[in-house]
């Protein structure tokens, strides 16, 4: 109940028939100072371009050289293993001085740990190699029924 105020008649007992608002616009300025200031918080990220989500066929060329990871760490040019992490750079070292260079794919188990892919990724930028690839599976999109 409310009083009125600058009323000229002496009945104080009279029922105010308004809606204070004041309460109700008081917590909604509040709140929407709230969300002013946590929702660009919340949206902080960065401004990238995304590449678009194609199937491309791989081109492979017979020049482009096959390096395979296996889940254990097992580094294999083509069919053969490699002895070491030397025995691999002296082959792509000589490879990298082709014209024109060749690409590198490397195919690597799903179940392998990062580390030995960047071992492959990281000889193959030492021994001058432009072009390191990424050879996966396509991701099969089964349609809804």
């Amino acid at each position: 109940m409310g009083m009125n105020v600058g009323s000229s008649n002496g009945d104080e007992d009279e029922v105010m028939s308004n809606i204070n608002t004041t309460p109700l616009v008081d917590v909604m300025l509040v709140l929407l100072i709230i969300f002013l200031i946590t929702v660009p918080v919340v949206l902080q990220t960065v401004d990238v371009d995304l590449p678009k989500a194609e199937n491309i066929p791989t081109q492979t060329k017979p020049e482009n050289i096959s390096i395979s990871v296996d889940k254990d760490g097992s580094v294999f040019w083509g069919m053969e293993k490699m002895a070491n992490n030397a025995e691999l750079l002296d082959r792509v070292k000589e490879a990298a001085l082709k014209k024109p260079q060749p690409e590198v794919h490397i195919r690597a188990d799903k179940n392998t740990r990062f580390e030995y892919v960047g071992r492959v990724v990281v000889t193959c930028q030492r021994g001058g190699i432009g072009k390191v690839g990424f050879i996966t599976d396509p991701e099969r999109v089964v349609p809804n029924m």
